[in-house]
């Protein structure tokens, strides 16, 4: 998955293993992001389901940093058929 920022055409491309990442620094993960509402929610969530969550967001952490990317006005960008082969 690749965004590009409209205002400078800087690319951010996310891990095909994003779900890996989410599972090994859970909210961290988030907070580098600095996806800051879903970094908090899935400390507080940690904590009172005594880490359960913890296993849970990863789930859907590609969705979330998608959405995320988007309402900030960030455009997707579709990979080449070039680069999926490479």
């Amino acid at each position: 998955m690749k965004f590009k920022n409209p205002v400078n055409d800087y690319i951010e491309e996310i891990s095909v293993i994003v779900w890996f990442w989410v599972l090994l620094f859970g909210p961290f993960y988030f907070a580098f992001k600095g996806i800051w509402g879903h970094a908090a929610g899935s400390a507080v969530l940690v904590v009172l389901t005594g880490g359960i969550a913890w296993l849970i967001y990863p789930f859907c952490a590609k969705s979330i940093i998608k959405k995320h990317y988007l309402r900030h006005g960030w455009i997707e960008i579709e990979n080449d058929y070039n680069e999926q082969i490479h």
